[in-house]
């Protein structure tokens, strides 16, 4: 993993052709920290946040922390919006509600975004995250984004 040597608009459109997602995810310290990166799994975009022991906020559970899911739901939403739109900076967060459904077990984690309306300036974004069954979500987020500025 070295320093990208593209700005990040150039690395984007480049990652939007050829699907290598890595490239992306290794690029920002933050993701790679987190362990969050962007998969192709059965013809799906997913976001995964593979464990690991500085992901726990509650070592008696053990349970991921809270503010772990939060970074993983608001990765995923800006993923989603710089792969499946035209902007060509980072979607900047307006606002973000994160509900917390159930404990997260110390395993890999996955999150799925859904672009819900996007206007010139401004997209809503709900996400979600699961651990072994899709259908028991562990934590929902719904963000506004701003895209340009004005």
């Amino acid at each position: 993993m070295g320093t990208p040597s593209l700005p990040l608009a150039d690395l984007v459109r480049q990652v939007r052709q050829t699907r290598e997602y890595h490239r992306l995810t290794d690029a920002i310290p933050y993701t790679r920290f987190m362990g969050i990166g962007v998969e192709n799994l059965a013809g799906e975009m997913l976001c995964r946040m593979r464990y690991a022991p500085h992901l726990i906020g509650n070592s008696l559970l053990p349970a991921l922390h809270g503010g772990a899911l939060g970074a993983l739901l608001e990765s995923s939403a800006i993923f989603e919006l710089l792969l499946q739109t035209d902007t060509e900076r980072v979607p900047k967060v307006i606002s973000t509600t994160v509900d917390y459904l159930r404990s997260g077990k110390a395993q890999d984690t996955f999150a799925r975004a859904f672009i819900t309306r996007q206007g010139r300036r401004v997209a809503n974004v709900r996400v979600e995250a699961w651990q072994d069954d899709r259908t028991r979500p562990i934590a929902s987020s719904h963000a506004l984004f701003l895209l340009s500025e004005p």
